[in-house]
């Protein structure tokens, strides 16, 4: 089974007019809320330094989307942790807020495409500054909105001495609890039970305070498409699980991100029900080849209307695209006996 592109792709492409979203739109949160769907998309212009901020998209049906400003809707402080740059953004809604996750770095990472993978631009701040200012790390953070116009930044969610990104909340209590997942790039080796970065899940009493014990649930499979993997979408209420959509990478051949599924226990998220053996969407057309990032999905953002799931993704670390599938048909492929035994 695979997603079907929209074949209006891309849906959202770099504005030449706005200095700041010139070069780069991608890795789009997006919520359906009222009848409106609500598009927080990644946004940077040709600066050598690669300052990232957030843009805001809104549309009627969820294919045509308009931009609502000239101006990003959120940015990087002034001063403080996140001066270098805000991506990747998450949305679940709790009560009136929309709650976001998204990374930031104390220092933009420059035009990383021109370097050497997982490199970024880094300075020499003296012998006894911390490791986050050192590395330039990239953690993870939360802030609240209503409109997506008046913000609440609330701070770093994630350990400041762990590149901990892919940062996603549920939608809702489990058991009393907030459930996150996380991929902590340092957790491997021995002693994590993993060769390379992977999927975690932790709880917690409040959104601002993750110390309890973290859980793998999904972890690389060597040789295949998804050696790394990292959390990629909200996870979704269905009735027969918690579905998520993860992205994977491969350690060979052409290095591309796909996307795959899996089932979590809705009382027990730990659990996992199904996951799917091959993946559900790869870099096919143009858009998606020829980038910042040449061959990449990337996912952000999804969400069920009626029996359709509608997957929102950046292309190739420069487009937005966008594609579906009845939910009811992916739910039954990712836990179909055929997807869960070992080849």
């Amino acid at each position: 089974m695979k997603l079907e592109k929209f074949a209006g792709n891309p849906i959202l492409t770099p504005e030449p007019n706005n200095d700041w979203e010139n070069l780069v739109v991608c890795n789009p949160g997006v919520y359906y809320d009222n009848g409106k769907f609500y598009m927080l998309y990644r946004a940077a212009g040709d600066d050598a330094e690669h300052i990232i901020r957030f843009g805001l998209a809104v549309s009627d049906d969820g294919y045509q989307f308009n931009r609502v400003s000239d101006k990003p809707v959120l940015g990087p402080s002034a001063e403080g942790p996140d001066r270098g740059c805000i991506e990747d953004a998450r949305i679940i809604k709790l009560d009136d807020y929309f709650y976001v996750t998204y990374a930031f770095r104390p220092f933009p990472p420059g035009q990383y495409w021109k370097f050497e993978h997982d490199v970024v631009l880094t300075a020499d701040h003296g012998e006894h500054a911390p490791h986050f200012i050192k590395k330039n790390m990239a953690n993870s953070a939360l802030a609240m909105t209503k409109d997506f116009k008046e913000w609440i930044k609330l701070g770093r969610i994630t350990a400041s001495n762990l590149d901990d990104r892919d940062v996603i909340l549920f939608p809702e209590k489990i058991n009393g609890k907030y459930a996150m997942l996380h991929r902590p790039k340092e957790w491997i080796g021995g002693g994590y039970g993993v060769k390379k970065p992977a999927v975690w899940i932790r709880f917690s009493d409040d959104l601002l305070v993750w110390n309890e014990p973290s859980t793998m649930i999904i972890g690389g499979i060597d040789g295949g498409w998804e050696e790394k993997v990292g959390g990629s979408t909200p996870p979704l209420r269905t009735d027969k699980g918690w579905l998520v959509l993860y992205h994977g990478v491969e350690n060979g051949g052409l290095g591309y991100y796909r996307v795959g599924a899996v089932m979590l226990d809705l009382d027990d998220p730990t659990i996992v029900l199904g996951r799917t053996k091959d993946y559900i969407m790869e870099p096919e057309f143009d858009y998606e080849i020829e980038g910042y990032y040449n061959g990449c999905v990337f996912p952000t953002g999804n969400m069920i209307i009626e029996d359709t799931l509608y997957v929102y993704y950046g292309a190739a670390d420069k487009y937005i695209g966008l594609a579906t599938c009845n939910v009811n048909a992916l739910i039954e492929f990712t836990l179909s006996k055929e997807q869960n035994t070992k080849s």
